[in-house]
């Protein structure tokens, strides 16, 4: 894992000569705004840059001079590598090689970059979630943050509720990307058909995501309030294990079934 703070200088180079490099960015605003490096001497004309590095106009007049931003350009030989590149940088985290938050045998596990793993985060964090078939990913909320999630691995369902009562369900494939508005309850479980686990990429807008689990919910609420919630007697509430932990996976005791689908209301 990588980030870098909003208007710091930064660049990506693949330093591979026979195979291309492939990240996968996330931003914190849903439009970010770029202005590259090129963009910016393309701005001034080539007697400011030559005051500026104190040199005269005519050192600049055979560069292309445009205001467009280059998103990929081609270097010329092979890359200088810094010796401070090695050395341990707060803009860097091995989440991958990080000890996981929660794992279970037959469960899976979850890693996690966060401002308490990683204080550089100010704004944002990211699990790196990994769920095995005989388990599931706990119906949860998350009360402040939005969350927006990558499908490295696997074939998952997802279940999202909206406050119009209407549900929205759907299955996720690799390179697939979903997004969960703040509070919105949901839940992620794997499909037999793409393997036995899922690998998530799942990013946040804040650097301490909140967690509120099911599972939680039904043991803090009075046993009388939980039965008139679900409509049954006291009598016939099952018994609904809480949780002392992590509430993020819980095993799977049932198979995959139908889907309630709740259509949007009539207005």
């Amino acid at each position: 894992m990588f980030h870098v703070d909003s208007g710091s200088l930064h660049h990506i180079e693949n330093l591979s000569d026979t195979e291309g490099a492939e990240f996968l960015v996330c931003f914190r605003h849903e439009n970010p705004e770029d202005f590259s490096l090129s963009a910016a001497f393309g701005a001034m004309t080539p007697a400011v840059l030559g005051n500026t590095y104190n040199l005269p106009a005519s050192a600049f007049e055979n560069m292309e001079f445009s205001t467009k931003s280059q998103q990929i350009i081609v270097r010329e030989g092979p890359p200088t590598i810094p010796l401070t590149s090695s050395h341990q940088d707060p803009h860097k985290f091995d989440v991958e090689g990080s000890e996981p938050a929660l794992q279970g045998e037959g469960i899976g596990n979850a890693r996690l970059a966060k401002q308490s793993t990683w204080p550089t985060l100010k704004t944002m964090a990211m699990y790196s979630l990994r769920v095995e078939d005989t388990a599931m990913r706990e119906p949860h909320w998350h009360p402040v943050t939005a969350e927006l999630g990558y499908v490295h691995e696997g074939q998952a369902r997802m279940t999202i509720l909206d406050p119009d009562g209407s549900t929205d369900t759907y299955t996720l494939k690799p390179g697939d990307m979903y997004f969960i508005p703040a509070a919105y309850p949901h839940q992620i479980e794997v499909l037999p058909e793409g393997g036995d686990k899922i690998h998530f990429c799942i990013f946040f807008d804040q650097p301490m995501p909140l967690d509120i689990g099911y599972k939680a919910s039904a043991e803090i609420v009075p046993h009388e309030v939980m039965a008139a919630t679900l409509k049954v007697s006291q009598k016939d509430l099952p018994k609904m294990e809480g949780t002392t932990g992590s509430p993020l996976l819980v095993k799977r005791v049932n198979g995959v079934d139908a889907v309630l689908q709740w259509t949007k209301p009539r207005l």
